[in-house]
Formats: structure tokens, sequence, C-alpha cells
């Protein structure tokens, strides 16, 4: 189920409601010169319900004005198939209440700035909000410690409490109805404090990050025609976005969960971009680059339809030889160094040359708990596969990567990961299946499959290295593979939603993203 459109103009009795923040400031400012007390209140009020009504009828009896605002759509953090409805929409639905006097919809994460800039008399929470931890608590301090700069104060409601996502979840569903049935077998089986504390335990997990870095790049062209002298395609250049990929996007998604990362990959000395990866990566990653001598740093250069999002074709930038003795050796040094210093290995191997057979010889051997992930791209050809790790502690692969890994195409992904257990010393595997979700095995527990949990697909790219990350600190704390599955998928589904590599997952995030649909 997609976000809800629905167009139509606002009926003339509650359009006068609607204000801009700095016309909202304005009004208040009259108002309160006036002795009136104005009462805010903000929120996503994503499916108006009666717990929100009496919400705001409570919190206008501590003043004589209402106002509310709402979190702009792009800053509703529940996860990507959230609002429900756009934020016209749920502006215009708080707008018909009576006892609401202005709507406005925020410009910002959190009301922190919106409070500052309006200066309301009071602002109302609901009682749900005295015993919030965590990141919603640090949020609620930073706005009681905005609206008390600017003499206001804080009260709360206390009336019946009724969650939007456990009513979206219940009755307005987007998932389908086996996904759903999958769901509410989870939803019983655990709750998302079981979920969520494996993602606050990774806090205390070093990670060290081994494989190539990757500039991918997205070059956005409007189609002019057929050239008239040559059978070609035309095409005028718009922009060209550019995101770290690769082991730097490995790296970034463990960064928002581990309180240190470590990252040993390849720069090369032609179009080497280190400030844009440094810049690009989070403060907590401490990186090792080795300088590929007489190659370029990797780019893949991908040509985008402005228009349509379709990708036309895309160019490889890369030294495709082995790399020379001096290279081989300084990354073998640098992983005598590095590998015990790290509680988990994440080998992110897209096969362009990085790892050696004695390089990967001492990761198998040197690695306190590693994970591998070997990927086959058009740029390895099929050479990249996971028996080339003789052992690993987790190998999360695609489900083509392990089709060909057993050259059996046509067999269940039951009997590949079986086959595979032949080849390599490991006793737990993640499959990724796309849009059929995923399948997981440990030697102890068998089999689980995990349904997938995306809405929106913009690009595939990136979504495997995030499931990665997450699934690597889960199975690391030994979790049960439903748990892992549903945290993987949920880290793969808010990347699909996006353009490659635009974002990495966080704690946070992924947090609020789990506790929307286990409610």
């Amino acid at each position: 189920m997609s976000t809800v459109m629905l167009p139509g103009p606002r009926r003339p009795q509650t359009a006068k409601k609607f204000k801009s923040l700095e016309e909202l400031a304005e009004v208040i400012a009259r108002l309160k010169q006036r002795g009136k007390r104005v009462v805010l209140c903000h929120g996503v009020f994503d499916l108006l319900h009666i717990g929100h009504i009496r919400h705001f009828e409570q919190a206008r009896q501590h003043g004589d004005v209402l106002v509310v605002t709402l979190t702009q759509d792009q800053f509703v953090n529940k996860g990507h198939h959230r609002p429900i409805f756009p934020e016209q929409l749920r502006a215009e639905a708080i707008a018909a209440l009576d006892v609401v006097s202005y709507v406005a919809i925020n410009r910002w994460p959190s009301a922190e700035e919106t409070l500052r800039l309006v200066q309301p008399s009071i602002y109302c929470k609901g009682s749900e909000y005295r015993t919030v931890q965590g990141d919603i608590r640090d949020a609620l301090l930073r706005e009681i410690a905005a609206v008390e700069s600017v003499g206001g104060c804080v009260e709360y409601t206390e009336d019946v409490i009724f969650s939007s996502s456990q009513l979206i979840n219940t009755h307005l569903s987007i998932f389908p109805p086996e996904t759903e049935a999958w769901l509410k077998s989870f939803r019983k089986k655990y709750s998302s404090d079981d979920v969520i504390r494996y993602l606050e335990a990774a806090s205390h997990v070093k990670a060290l990050v081994i494989g190539e870095a990757i500039i991918d790049e997205y070059v956005f062209c409007d189609g002019l025609g057929k050239s008239t002298k040559d059978p070609i395609l035309a095409f005028r250049y718009n922009a060209t976005e550019r995101y770290l990929g690769g082991s730097l996007a490995v790296a970034n998604h463990l960064a928002g969960f581990c309180g240190e990362v470590g990252l040993l990959t390849l720069l090369g000395d032609v179009e080497r971009d280190e400030p844009l990866v440094r810049a690009g990566l989070r403060p907590n990653v401490q990186p090792h680059f080795i300088t590929q001598r007489g190659a370029p740093s990797i780019h893949k250069r991908r040509f985008v339809d402005t228009h349509t999002a379709a990708r036309m074709f895309e160019l490889y930038v890369m030294g495709d030889e082995p790399l020379n003795r001096e290279n081989t050796q300084e990354v073998e040094r640098s992983l005598q160094t590095l590998l015990q210093a790290y509680d988990v290995v994440v080998v992110a191997d897209y096969g362009h040359g990085m790892l050696t057979t004695p390089s990967v010889r001492a990761i198998c051997e040197g690695a306190r708990f590693l994970s591998v992930n070997t990927q086959a791209n058009a740029g390895n050809r099929g050479f990249n596969t996971i028996s080339k790790y003789p052992r690993a502690d987790y190998v999360c692969l695609a489900g083509h990567e392990i089709a060909l890994e057993t050259r059996m195409r046509d067999a269940n992904w039951r009997d590949l990961v079986l086959e595979v257990t032949k080849r390599i010393d490991c006793q737990a595997f993640t499959v990724t299946l796309g849009k059929y979700g995923s399948l997981h095995y440990g030697v102890d527990g068998g089999f689980t499959d995990v349904p997938a949990l995306a809405t929106r697909v913009t690009d595939r790219v990136g979504a495997g290295d995030a499931v990665l990350a997450a699934t690597s600190l889960l199975v690391a704390q030994h979790a049960p593979w439903d748990i892992v599955g549903f945290v993987g998928n949920l880290a793969g589904a808010e990347m699909v939603a996006e353009l490659g590599n635009r974002i990495a997952i966080d704690k946070a995030a992924l947090t609020r993203h789990v506790a929307s649909l286990m409610k």
C-alpha cells in the first residue's frame, strides 16, 4: 500500500487556519500581546484518531488558543512505509477540528527550532512522554529546553492513549496477507524491546571492514533522440550525484550501531577522491587507506534518465590487474596489525583484486568473528565466489551469488545452501532473495524464511551491503534467526527506498522502524 494521495481543494472554513511558521510566529506574538496563552502541540498525526482528539481538547484547556505543527513527510522516521497520509492531508484533517485554531507544517526533524521561532506559552505532550527513554527522551529534553528558553513551559495531557502505528498495522496493513501473517506471529513471539536490545548491544562491538572502496556515481541525463550522423542515442547532461559505496558504505552502516569501526581499503593514485571519502565517512570510522599504484579509485558510473529514473548503462572506472607485490605485502602487514584489535570482521569482497589468496588466508586465520560476502558483479565475471574463503563464522550472499558458487541454477535455495556448507567451513548463512525475502540457515537450528519488508523500490544498489552490516552484528550476538532476518530485511527496505547509498542506516532510525512495525 502506497502513501494515500487525495487531490482536492481545502475547505474554505479550514483554509484560513493554515499558516507558514513565520506567519504563525506573528499570530502568536499578537495573541500574547493581548494576554492570551497559546498552547502548541506537535507530532506526526498520521492517522487522526480519538486519542489525538482528546489530546488536543485537553491541551486547549491549558490556554486560550491551540496551534498544531506537523512533522514534514521527509522527517517522519517510522520507516520507509510512513507516513500513510502526506503532510497536506494530515494538516487538513487537523484543521477540520474546531478545537484547533491554527495549523503549520514544520521544516525541521523535531519541534526544537519551531518552539524557538513561534514561542508558544505552553508546549503540550501526551502522558506517554513522561517515561520515554533513549533517543526520544533526548529529543524531548532539547524541546523542553527550547520552550523554556523563550519563556514557555511544558504540560502533559492525561487520557486514553492510542497508537497510530498500531492502528495502521492492524487495520491498514501495507503488506501482502502472507507478510502480515508472518508479522502478526512475530509480534506475538517478541516485543520491540526483544529486537532492539540487539541493536543497543552492538554499541559495544568493535568492527573492522575489509574490502574495496567504491564511489557510486549517478549521472542524470535527458534523452534528446537519435544522433543525425551516427546510429546512437544522444543525451543532455543534467547533474551528477556521488555516494560512498562498497566497503565505505558497509563501514558507514556499521558505524551507525558500533562505537568504533575500522576500515581497511584501497584507493587509487588516479582519481583518488580521498577528500570526498574522508568527508563522507562517519566520525567513528577509522580508515586505513592503501594506495593502489597506477590505478584509479574504483568508480561505478550509472547513467540515469532524469524523468523515468531508468538506468541506461553503467561504466566501471578501475584498474583490473592483480595487486602488485608491494601493495599485497602492505595489505598483509595491515591485516597482521588490525585483525586481533576487533571483535567482528566484515569482509565486503567485490572481486576487484584487493583480496589475494594470502590475504584471504590471513583473514580466515586471524579474525575472531568473520562475516563474508563475495559479490558477483559485471566486473568480476563470475570469478569471485564464496569458496575462495576456507572458513567463516557467517556468510551473507544474494541468491544469484549462491547459485553461481554451486553452478546449480535450477535447484531450490535450501539445497544450494546445503551444498555450500560442503565447500566452506561455516555454521551460519543468509541468502537474500529480493522480493521473496530472505532465507537463513544455522547448522544447529535449520532453515528460517523471512518475508521482504520493502514497500517502495527506488534503487537496489547498496541494499545487500546494508543487510550484510546489520545481520553480521546480530549473528555475532547469536540472535534468533527470525530476528536476524527481520532486522536485515528492514535495513534492506530502507536502502531500496533511496537512490544508491544516499543514506546510511543507523541505530536510531532502525529502532524507530522496528518499534513502528512491532506495535
